[in-house]
């Protein structure tokens, strides 16, 4: 077994702040790109897509954090969500993979100076660790697409589920369960660094 080298919980931290103090930012360019890029938005709309790509955020700025073993089931949960409501929207599997590659960009983008700034080795084990989330959720939102088609197939005889239609409402709700575990992981953080 080789080396393996992990971030420093300070060096982590430093990047979830930033990430913390850039998540409006993030959230509008990555929702505004999607926007711009298709216009549908199925059955959740687009105040729905993004409040998933805001949790989406908010959650992988936690995954950077103190709560990040926490958060780790949440960020795949919401990750394969982000799949099923894609092939609800009508994309391609390659286009969830670029919408979720986009998120990869913007953090290049919002973080790069201060990654830069730290020493060779904690930016390099933090970049590798950034890339892995990320890749991780690439791979969830791909299986939760693919499971999407295939129950469409099967229990809908190949017609896609209508936007007035259980979906719909179903989806707002698992939105809302997500908000409100992220919410319960950060409760439990501050009691716990108290």
């Amino acid at each position: 077994m080789g080396l393996m080298m992990r971030p420093s919980a300070p060096a982590l931290s430093a990047v979830g702040r930033v990430m913390e103090q850039h998540r409006d930012r993030i959230v509008d360019d990555w929702s505004g790109w999607v926007a711009g890029r298709t216009g549908s938005t199925g059955p959740l709309g687009r105040e729905g897509v993004e409040r998933q790509i805001a949790m989406l955020v908010d959650t992988l700025v936690e995954m950077a954090g103190p709560l990040r073993r926490d958060a780790v089931e949440l960020w795949l949960c919401v990750s394969e969500f982000y799949g099923r409501t894609a092939a609800e929207r009508g994309l391609a599997a390659g286009e969830v993979v670029e919408e979720m590659q986009h998120l990869r960009e913007l953090l290049i983008r919002h973080l790069s100076e201060v990654i830069a700034a730290m020493p060779a080795r904690y930016s390099m084990a933090l970049t590798l660790r950034l890339n892995r989330l990320l890749d991780k959720g690439i791979a969830h939102a791909v299986v939760g697409y693919t499971d999407a088609l295939v129950e469409t197939l099967f229990n809908q005889r190949g017609v896609p589920v209508s936007a007035d239609g259980a979906y719909g409402r179903a989806a707002w709700e698992r939105i809302e369960q997500f908000e409100s575990e992220l919410k319960r992981i950060r409760e439990e953080g501050k009691e716990f660094t108290r």
